[in-house]
């Protein structure tokens, strides 16, 4: 049996020299501005998306992958080797059809093959660092069973917390209603967002204040983890500030190992807007 290959898709936000570096195959989501469709991390750079955004009139929106991409790589790998085992991590299932699609690819295909294909009920580099897991544990010869069995552990083990810098995104995609959002912004309310066990947004607490925010995620953080040992993520949209100031507030609170950034990406930007600075965090 050869060595297991990864699959995911665009918005696990992985920086493309770390996807190159790893093997990993990623089938991008689409952006739409207008008459114009942009490959998400292929066609369209995170800064020529938010650059972009300050230009336009109406917001973007996003498509997922269809089946017939998905089963594409899927038959491109197995034509490379048959023999090796391929795992497919995707966005939330309930923020996206992206999932669906590649287990309608799995079907698609004229011969039964080795595709275990996971929810990962996550979103942005909170399943891209699994993702990246994955594949160093491939690389090192880790069986399909062991990486599945980590990639759960890593589920239970992770945090994740977002803010946004206006509500007008959120709004604009569904996630609030309008009043809310212009309560929210004339109140300089910050929700604290994060993702419930079944991969869907909600509203951890909403506090006045970005350094208010900042202050409550650490504060959510310190109950899960404590002082125990700690790697995390961070990750910002067009400006890294706001990410620069919870991180050195999160160090000085926190037993950190190792940490790494990224940029959220086109799609998951289109609905969180330019200003938006998350944290994943997950026990080492």
């Amino acid at each position: 049996m050869g060595k297991v290959r990864i699959v995911t898709d665009s918005t696990a936000d992985i920086p493309p020299e770390i996807r190159e570096r790893h093997g990993i195959n990623m089938v991008p989501l689409k952006v739409l501005f207008g008459e114009e469709t942009f490959q998400d991390a292929v066609t369209i750079t995170p800064d020529q998306f938010y650059e972009k955004l300050t230009r336009v009139t109406a917001l973007p929106t996003t498509s997922q992958p269809s089946p017939a991409e998905f089963s594409d790589v899927y038959e491109r790998l197995l034509a490379e080797d048959a023999d090796s085992p391929i795992i497919s991590l995707h966005l939330s299932a309930a923020l996206s059809g992206t999932y669906q699609s590649a287990f309608i690819a799995r079907s698609m295909l004229e011969n039964e093959a080795d595709i275990t294909i996971i929810d990962t009920k996550s979103a942005s580099y909170g399943f891209g660092m699994r993702v990246v897991k994955a594949a160093v544990m491939a690389e090192a010869g880790e069986s399909k069973e062991r990486i599945i069995e980590e990639m759960e552990r890593l589920e239970r083990d992770t945090e994740l917390y977002f803010f946004v810098d206006t509500l007008e995104y959120l709004q604009k995609g569904g996630r609030i209603g309008k009043a809310a959002a212009l309560i929210g912004s004339i109140l300089n309310i910050k929700p604290i967002l994060s993702l419930d066990p079944d991969g869907v947004v909600l509203a951890v607490d909403k506090v006045r204040g970005t350094k208010k925010a900042m202050a409550r995620i650490v504060e959510l953080l310190k109950k899960e983890y404590g002082d125990e040992p700690v790697g995390m993520t961070m990750a910002y949209a067009s400006s890294k500030d706001s990410a620069e100031e919870l991180f050195k507030l999160l160090k000085s609170e926190f037993n950190v190992q190792e940490v790494a950034w990224t940029t959220i990406g086109a799609v998951i930007g289109t609905h969180t807007g330019p200003g938006a600075s998350a944290v994943f965090m997950y026990r080492m």
